[in-house]
């Protein structure tokens, strides 16, 4: 087993970097490249997450072999990529040939079997191991029991856990001291804010991980634009846990195309009055108030630019659909949809007839019109990371439980956790989700900064396709147990397979995004 070389890593990244770089100057017409629009940019991802983890590697022996093997992988992952369609990515067929004997050195059977069950230190200084040991042990003393109930009834979150939550401090992480939360405006906002979504995410994401990422949105959009008054009157009551959020954004005949929304608000009076569809509103019954994003110009042509952000109080209704009146006739009926799983947060489709809401609530008052978008997109570019998140704590989850009966279960006389084939996947399921955890470390840093937004779309494309992968595998290693709902790996695979859909569909995130802005460097 070769010995790791971080300097034969570093070149064999540069190598790929330069092959990101040639193809997008060279990418043209995004819509007429799609396909190696969309592989660019996975590649890309990956190519920076590969650069993230070289300073993690320098950190220690253990660092520096699961850095090496996840370079390997990267560079292995470009390649494939770039194979028989070098003409359309603008490279020679040879442009990764120097890189390819580290490749076939790190990703060998015989360097990566030994790795399993290694996950490597996270290098967190003790405050932040202070925070993951506090929303871990919540995880594991509220979150995790309620999981597999809430799971296989489709039920609803217990308040207990919202509360608990509550008292932890966890809705008020990303609002500022002023208002009653945690925020400092330093880097351990965004830090602390990833560490605790990742241990809650572990623990479930339905029923943990994902209950502080609709306040989290809201919270982005109130502090960049809401006037003094709305941030006094909505972000204490936030961080108490005194009002749930919920989004709504998506339309049934626009998800990502945000452009293009329908639902109206026009002013009347002292209020603004809305009407129109939303649809994937998770978690709009326990909600106290929406985040609702409307268009208040009919001018349709001004596209984005003629949509305004609202905050929406309603009252809380049951876990499987609602339907409140307004004095005047106003009407909000919310129909739930059944999903495969991510349950316990429960996504509605939400319909509005004449529902009033006053004009105090239009986010930023009469300076806020027309910037609903870019609002809405404060948050959702937080939002993303926060995503990546949970997609990290999903695959931390998966990962233990596959380690654990690997080690437990034996076939043909032997544990599984002994056979090669299994081994590797362990070591490539530990390194990937530490690679994955660093990159967003280094994102959550760039973003505390004011930068990062290409990579908090980076770091969410790539971590949830590979959720995918390993609570995929996980499934695999417990073989036909892995099928039965009375282990919770079932869990992970279905709630996994949301992660690339949600916050920004993968595909769009790719080309409209990631492939964007690198053409345009």
């Amino acid at each position: 087993m070769p010995e790791p070389d971080l300097k034969a890593a570093a070149a064999a990244v540069e190598l790929a970097r330069e092959v990101v770089e040639r193809c997008a100057a060279g990418l043209g017409d995004i819509d007429d490249n799609q396909v190696v629009a969309y592989d660019l940019a996975h590649a890309a991802a990956a190519v920076e997450i590969a650069r993230s983890v070289l300073d993690y590697g320098a950190l220690g022996d253990v660092e520096a072999r699961l850095a090496c093997a996840y370079v390997a992988d990267a560079v292995h992952d470009v390649a494939s990529r770039i194979l028989g369609r070098e003409d359309a990515w603008d490279v020679e067929p040879a442009a990764l040939a120097p890189a390819l004997p580290f490749v076939g050195a790190y990703r060998a059977p015989s360097f990566l079997a030994p790795l399993a069950g290694e996950e490597g230190p996270r290098h967190l200084d003790a405050d932040f191991e202070l925070v993951q040991e506090t929303f871990r042990r919540f995880a594991e003393d509220k979150v995790r029991p309620a999981a597999e109930h809430v799971h296989r009834t489709n039920g609803d979150i217990p308040e207990e856990i919202i509360e608990g939550l509550a008292e932890l401090g966890g809705f008020g992480l990303s609002v500022p001291e002023e208002y009653g939360g945690f925020a400092a405006g330093g880097e351990s906002d965004y830090l602390g804010m990833v560490i605790a979504t990742e241990e809650l995410s572990r623990g479930s994401l339905g029923v943990g991980g994902s209950l502080i990422t609709r306040p989290e949105i809201l919270t982005r959009a109130l502090v960049r634009g809401g006037t003094e008054e709305q941030k006094r009157e909505w972000l204490p009551r936030i961080a108490a846990g005194e009002l749930m959020v919920a989004v709504a954004v998506t339309e049934p005949d626009f998800g990502s195309d945000v452009a293009n929304l329908k639902l109206a608000a026009r002013r009347d009076g002292g209020d603004w009055v809305v009407n129109g569809v939303k649809t994937w509103c998770t978690f709009a019954a326990r909600a106290d108030v929406l985040m609702l994003l409307a268009r208040t110009d009919p001018d349709r042509s001004k596209a984005h630019r003629g949509l305004s952000l609202f905050v929406v109080p309603k009252a809380r209704g049951e876990g499987h659909g609602f339907d409140f009146g307004q004095e005047g006739g106003g009407r909000m009926q919310g129909r739930a949809i059944d999903t495969i799983g991510y349950r316990g947060m429960h996504s509605y489709e939400v319909a509005f007839e004449d529902w009033r809401v006053p004009a105090a609530n239009l986010i930023g008052g009469d300076e806020g019109l027309g910037r609903g978008f870019y609002l809405q997109m404060e948050g959702f570019e937080n939002g993303r990371l926060q995503t990546a998140a949970r997609a990290v704590g999903v695959m931390q989850a998966a990962y233990e439980a596959a380690r654990q009966y690997a080690g437990e279960r034996v076939v043909f006389g032997r544990p599984v956790a002994e056979y090669q084939l299994t081994r590797v996947k362990l070591a490539r399921m530990g390194v990937m989700i530490q690679a994955s955890r660093q990159f967003m470390y280094q994102v959550a840093r760039l973003m505390a900064k004011g930068e990062g937004a290409l990579e908090a779309s980076m770091v969410k494309a790539y971590v949830c396709r590979a959720a995918e992968w390993v609570t995929r595998e996980a499934m695999q290693v417990h073989g036909g147990m892995g099928y039965a709902e009375e282990f919770p790996v079932s869990r992970y695979f279905v709630d996994a397979r949301v992660l690339s859909i949600f916050e920004g569909a993968d595909e769009t995130l790719a080309l409209k995004v990631i492939a964007r802005r690198l053409a345009e460097r």
